[in-house]
């Protein structure tokens, strides 16, 4: 969970996909679990502020993993390539059952509970540290990306398009609020 490996890991899947650039348009999407994982225990560790809610981890770890796969591709590719990483807010309806009975699991349980927006849920799962007691798990899929034509845009304009970073920001329309948009149980 290093900078550098995770540089690492971009810089050889950049040297797969900077092929392809030449033939193709090219939409990149990416992971971000361990990331938004690790933010949360970082968080956690620092108890004079609330944690921030799940949105803004994705948010967090979309620009980062996102800057970085620019970057290492931008360094294989001739400079007049156009690229742009976009922050990709996506529709997730709150009343997906996937809210009581989430199954992808981010942060080990000894971090402790944090006010994320993530779902707490005790079973097993893999997270790298050996525990297998429990954890946040990750909101329902999404229903819509709300950044589609400025993607469908870019592409037109032969643009490299990095965005939905894991799975994109998940936010919903909550009605009590006047149908705002809003992040995952922010207030």
């Amino acid at each position: 969970m290093t900078a550098d490996r995770q540089r690492i890991n971009i810089r050889a899947a950049a040297s797969a996909l900077a092929p392809l650039a030449h033939k193709h348009e090219l939409v990149l999407s990416h992971g971000n679990g361990p990331q938004v994982g690790l933010l949360a225990l970082q968080a956690a560790a620092y108890t004079g502020v609330e944690p921030y809610p799940l949105d803004v981890l994705d948010a967090q770890t979309e620009g980062m993993i996102g800057y970085m796969i620019e970057q290492e591709l931008r360094n294989l590719l001739p400079r007049n390539v156009p690229f742009a990483t976009i922050l990709t807010m996506v529709e997730v309806d709150p009343a997906d059952l996937a809210f009581t009975h989430p199954t992808k699991f981010v942060v080990p349980s000894t971090a402790g509970r944090m006010q994320t927006g993530l779902v707490w849920k005790k079973a097993g799962f893999f997270s790298g540290t050996g525990n297998s007691s429990g954890g946040l798990c990750l909101p329902p899929g999404p229903s819509g990306i709300f950044e589609i034509r400025p993607i469908c845009w870019l592409l037109e304009q032969g643009a490299i398009v990095i965005c939905t970073g894991g799975g994109g920001i998940p936010v919903m329309y909550q009605p009590e609020n006047g149908s705002r948009l809003k992040g995952l149980k922010q207030s």
